[in-house]
């Protein structure tokens, strides 16, 4: 027995590690031809293994068993029952028996055995529109579950362009330290041969070990920004152990992107009405308002009388199991329920659901306000990202002329350590800038996107399912 138990928990414990390998398998199959990840690759592989995309599917198909589960109240019902009963009577039942038996001239038994069974079909005619109502309910539940599902889609997609924007900012952040970290190399190789040759001072070679150490802490620190990034990134792919593989590096950060008007405009009007049209939210919670309303016409329901048309077989014997058709009767009849006092529940679950319409009415209310102000806020922040680009990039250029030339006048003897360090400090920050106002701009595109609904028309219908 316990080498049966061991052989069946080591064969658990291999079909577990067998699944769990197909799984990464799987997962790392998707990347395993790609060596630069770009935006639209991250986000569809996000649709197709984000397991909050499967939990959605998940729902539909809950959805859609309560349908059917309503439609089969339309149907009749079938029943079939089986009894089997031994009794055995009191003394003085059982002596009652024997002289009315007696008088007779037969005989009682003390002990009876009872075999019954049956088949009944019912069929409701009329219930108060239940069904009709409940009918409705659970299909606007079911599309309204269709709009979750692509809802929780465009959020997903939504999420991992900031995901992958800001680990492609920590990818910028190391270039722009690694440039900064060779500029000081550089300088303490020159400065050290001035000094061992007796042209420099020490002072410049401390200086530029200084800046040097600095540089390298800032591209450590940026590494692991750009490692906690990365894992947010895959997580939201729904990678194994949210860790995206070595050999995948994100595009870089295009310095020379064409920043432009969005395609979709500047006029928010229109695109406030086009969201609220299509944004999958909106129509969700329009849905749990029709919902509502079919869950106030079922609890009118009892107003009325509950009609059922029966039919039924029986069959009963006492003795043995043997069931003849003589031991079989049948019937046939109509049936009316009508309650006609509840103690006020019947009243008290209309007006709960009165009220649950209410709540999803100015919920939505609610949601439509905050689209038309997401979207305004949105434009706005877009016209700013793209005017900040323009102007950083302006800056960029006046700043490196200044670092190279403060370097030209302080390798020529002309100009302090003080001036070279300064000109290099705001030329990384301006680049730093430049690539934070970048992706800005980007940023604002895809918040644009998914604010107006249509951030999943770049994707085949295929990849949203």
């Amino acid at each position: 027995m316990k080498r049966l138990l061991a052989a069946l928990t080591m064969l658990l414990c291999c079909l577990t590690t067998t699944g769990q390998a197909e799984e990464e398998t799987l997962a790392a199959a998707a990347l395993a031809e790609v060596e630069l990840l770009d935006l639209h690759t991250a986000q569809r592989l996000a649709l197709a293994e984000n397991p909050d995309i499967a939990a959605a599917r998940t729902r539909i198909e809950q959805a859609r068993a309560r349908v059917r589960q309503a439609s089969a109240a339309w149907r009749p019902s079938l029943d079939l029952s089986g009894s089997g009963t031994w009794q055995r009577l009191a003394d003085a039942r059982y002596e009652d028996n024997k002289a009315l038996a007696a008088l007779m001239g037969g005989s009682a038994d003390r002990t009876t055995d009872t075999y019954a069974a049956g088949l009944q079909a019912t069929w409701v005619l009329f219930d108060g529109f239940f069904r009709t109502f409940k009918d409705r309910e659970v299909s606007y539940g079911a599309q309204s579950a269709d709009e979750r599902l692509l809802d929780t889609r465009r959020l997903l997609v939504a999420s991992v362009a900031t995901a992958y924007l800001n680990t492609q900012l920590a990818q910028a952040n190391i270039d722009i330290a690694r440039a900064d970290e060779a500029f000081y190399l550089r300088q303490l190789e020159d400065a050290q041969h001035r000094y061992e040759v007796g042209a420099g001072r020490w002072g410049d070679v401390l200086n530029f070990r200084i800046q040097l150490n600095s540089a390298r802490n800032d591209l450590i620190r940026f590494q692991r920004e750009l490692e906690a990034a990365g894992y947010g990134l895959a997580a939201l792919m729904g990678l194994p152990d949210a860790r995206l593989p070595a050999h995948v590096r994100l595009e870089p950060l295009d310095q020379e992107q064409q920043i432009r008007v969005s395609e979709l405009g500047e006029d928010p009007a229109p695109l406030i009405l086009e969201a609220l049209a299509i944004r999958p939210d909106i129509r969700s919670l329009e849905l749990a308002i029709k919902q509502a309303e079919a869950v106030t016409g079922q609890t009118k329901a009892p107003l009325y009388p509950n009609l059922e048309l029966v039919g039924a077989v029986e069959g009963l014997r006492e003795g043995d199991t043997g069931l003849t058709s003589d031991d079989f009767g049948s019937l046939v009849g109509v049936r009316l329920r009508w309650n006609l006092y509840s103690g006020g529940a019947d009243t008290a679950r209309r007006v709960e659901s009165e009220q649950v319409k209410r709540e999803a009415a100015y919920t939505l209310a609610g949601l439509r306000h905050a689209v038309a102000a997401e979207i305004q806020q949105d434009l706005a922040l877009l016209a700013s990202a793209r005017e900040q680009v323009h102007l950083q990039r302006e800056t960029v250029e006046l700043v490196q002329q200044n670092r190279d030339l403060a370097e030209s006048e302080f390798e020529a003897g002309e100009a302090s350590l003080v001036r070279l360090n300064e000109a290099q400090r705001d030329l990384n920050t301006t680049l730093g800038r430049l690539a934070l106002s970048l992706v800005a701009y980007n940023l604002a595109e895809q918040q644009l996107l998914a604010a107006t609904g249509r951030n999943l028309d770049a994707f085949p219908p295929a990849a949203r399912e």
